[in-house]
């Protein structure tokens, strides 16, 4: 059966500031905006690569953001895996559990074949 797969890349929702630092309320907002645009389609899943990202995200930045699942289900409903570079899997994986639960199919991968074949399962 096929899929509808949305890749997001960080490019697309990571913001810094006029003087370089990371922005994490702009970013947030940003994110927000991209979920909520394929809000409306009927049926596809997500992959967030977040491997040319350069901003560090604190514990409570994660939680915020995974918190975002909660507050608006029809945005983050469907399953979601975010791609990152090995040395930030442990992030990617706060994330995912924090957005987990919260009851959100989310999972945090290294592969990018991983992840697609998550997606597609």
């Amino acid at each position: 059966m096929p899929t509808d797969i949305r890749i997001v890349r960080s490019a697309d929702f990571v913001k810094v500031t006029a003087q370089g630092e990371f922005d994490f309320a702009a970013t947030r907002r940003a994110l927000l905006e991209v979920a909520f645009s394929a809000a409306s389609l009927s049926k596809y899943v997500v992959l967030v690569d977040t491997r040319e990202a350069h901003a560090l995200l604190t514990d409570v930045q994660l939680w915020t953001l995974a918190k975002e699942v909660q507050d608006h289900p029809a945005a983050f409903g469907r399953k979601t895996a975010i791609l990152c570079r090995p040395e930030r899997i442990d992030s990617a994986e706060f994330f995912a559990l924090c957005a987990e639960n919260r009851g959100a199919a989310v999972q945090a991968f290294t592969s990018f074949e991983k992840a697609m074949n998550w997606l597609t399962e």
